[in-house]
């Protein structure tokens, strides 16, 4: 044998005999099946290819001296804007009282919708200091007498009448913006906290009857990253009877969102669990609405990774070359059942 006929032997597609191809419409029907078939495959192969998916690590947390972002978008159906405020405290002793520097208000009527955009201070802010809340005293005991010692100016009366007949209109607010605090453990809670304790009886006549219903549209620690799931967005809490305090632990875990561009988006995410104390006449707190957050000290980087190019050729050679066997496979059964059939009918034409 000589060089070229064995280089001859080693083709591994031999030209089939002329009169062994032949065409049938039957053929016809599996190439085109065959052909979508592929074409589908193909598609398939190519957007799974082009596709990113996600690769979680986790490390020890070593961020340090950074602010917390939080964002706040909340809706008080039956509390005014003049007598909320937001109040925060962290493990460093550091408390801010009615933080205003990234947070607004909006005034909404009984039916939801928006009547004022402005910002409104809380009605005695500039007494907070001389006239705090202190959840561990009795506001009952002779709040009487210091109601009428204590002399109001006829801005705060004013007020009053109007907290008072917002009331009346079943107004609500919605609290909106970023709380910037130390990346430490703490707290911030949504409450009539900001208004003197005197003004406060005057205008609720009692902790019981202050209503903290709220909606939570959002609240994130951080921008959002593609499948990130924030688990307190769209809740709602609705009290029909007696009031109370809703208190939702949250545990924060920092995280890193790194795109396939190599761009990094420092954010958290979260896991909370939720707790409601229901208050009566003889408790000396005053309702409110509590977020206690606390870190993990485990940070989880979040790679966004793409299949290698190599990866995809061997798929779509494995699914288009199985599926071209088997549509030959199928296109010979059916051509030897179809021979099958009428065969018996041409014989019993000779006869």
């Amino acid at each position: 044998m000589g060089v070229k006929q064995f280089i001859k032997s080693l083709h591994a597609f031999p030209r089939a005999e002329e009169h062994l191809l032949q065409k049938t419409q039957s053929g016809a029907v599996v190439s085109i099946i065959g052909l979508v078939i592929m074409a589908t495959l193909f598609l398939h192969e190519l957007r799974y290819y082009l596709t990113t998916y996600t690769v979680h690590q986790m490390s020890v947390d070593l961020k340090r001296g950074e602010t917390l972002p939080i964002h706040i978008n909340m809706t008080f159906p039956s509390l005014p804007c003049d007598v909320l405020s937001v109040d925060a405290i962290d493990m460093s002793g550091k408390h801010e009282v009615d933080l205003d520097t990234n947070i607004w208000k909006l005034r909404l009527n009984r039916d939801g919708f928006i009547i004022g955009t402005e910002y409104l201070s809380d009605l005695v802010e500039k007494e907070h200091a001389d006239h705090k809340h202190d959840h561990n005293k009795d506001h009952h005991g002779d709040s009487d007498q210091k109601l009428h010692a204590h002399s109001f100016d006829q801005d705060a009366e004013n007020m009053v009448k109007k907290v008072k007949q917002a009331l009346a209109n079943g107004e609500g607010c919605r609290v909106y913006g970023v709380l910037d605090v130390q990346r430490v453990a703490g707290n911030f809670h949504i409450s009539v906290h900001g208004l003197n304790i005197f003004v406060a009886q005057l205008i609720f006549d009692g902790a019981i009857h202050v209503n903290v219903s709220h909606i939570i549209h959002d609240l994130s620690f951080g921008p959002k990253y593609p499948g990130l799931h924030n688990p307190l967005d769209g809740t709602v809490r609705i009290l029909h009877g007696a009031s109370g305090t809703f208190k939702y632990y949250i545990k924060i875990v920092p995280t890193e969102y790194r795109y396939i561009s190599k761009e990094v988006l420092p954010t958290n995410q979260f896991s909370v669990m939720e707790y409601f104390s229901p208050m009566n006449e003889f408790d000396r707190t005053w309702p409110a609405v509590y977020f206690l957050y606390d870190l993990s000290p485990v940070t989880v980087t979040i790679k966004e990774e793409r299949r290698s190019f190599l990866h995809f050729i061997t798929r779509l050679c494995a699914v288009l070359g199985g599926t071209f066997a088997l549509t030959g496979m199928l296109d010979r059964w059916m051509y030897r059942f179809l021979e099958m059939l009428t065969k018996p009918n041409a014989k019993s034409v000779y006869r």
